[in-house]
């Protein structure tokens, strides 16, 4: 009579679970190691003057509208070295250049008609690797905001004007003052002199009059 242990036995093997892996503490070396990269962001040498959250428009001079460049952060960044301020803006999410000229002192802002928050203004911008001529428009969540960027951009334009240039300013700002200084007291010499020229000519009228009546008597 035939045996079935080694059948059953073989059946406690199929049935049986599989062990789990034992952990060894050995350690695998990644494939590729990443080292560590510094990232630039060239503004590194820059002082942040003005950095708020805003809107940045161009007019498209060939569709006659504005057209969206992007929503981030505008900059005003100044040069430690040179002096120099640029105007930067990024798109938040991107990080993708939208604004990137220099603030020169023949530059102006204004207000845009109709929105407080808005102002406009040109500039020669590099933001697409190549100088063109731009009319932006940007929009603020607040007035102050808008107040503030359009305050701090006319300080810088008006700072970047040469130094000799405000020399000059204020040296004619001193000879004026000086000319109406001295305008002024030739004014009052003029006055009091007739004035006294008055006075004597009232006194020779008043003894010629005193003269008559004493020989009349």
């Amino acid at each position: 009579m035939a045996s079935k242990e080694p059948e059953h036995e073989h059946r406690e093997d199929e049935e049986a679970p599989a062990a789990e892996d034992e952990d060894t503490g050995a350690q695998v070396a990644p494939i590729v190691k990443l080292e560590e990269v510094a990232v630039s962001t060239g503004e590194e040498n820059e002082d942040a003057i003005l950095d708020l959250k805003s809107k940045l428009y161009r007019f498209d001079k060939d569709g006659n509208q504005w057209k969206e460049r992007g929503a981030g952060s505008v900059k005003l960044l100044k040069h430690k070295e040179t002096g120099k301020v640029r105007l930067v803006m990024r798109q938040s999410k991107t990080l993708k250049i939208c604004a990137n000229h220099l603030v020169l002192p023949t530059m102006t802002v204004q207000e845009h008609a109709g929105n407080d928050k808005s102002c406009l203004w040109h500039a020669a911008d590099f933001a697409d690797g190549e100088l063109k001529d731009e009319l932006f428009c940007i929009r603020f969540a607040s007035v102050e905001n808008c107040k503030t960027f359009m305050e701090t951009f006319q300080e810088v334009a008006e700072s970047q004007k040469p130094k000799e240039e405000n020399k000059d300013a204020s040296a004619a700002a001193e000879s004026l003052e000086k000319l109406s200084v001295e305008e002024k007291k030739a004014e009052d010499k003029a006055g009091e002199a007739v004035a006294t020229k008055e006075e004597k000519e009232t006194e020779a009228v008043t003894e010629k009059k005193d003269g008559e009546t004493a020989s009349s008597t």
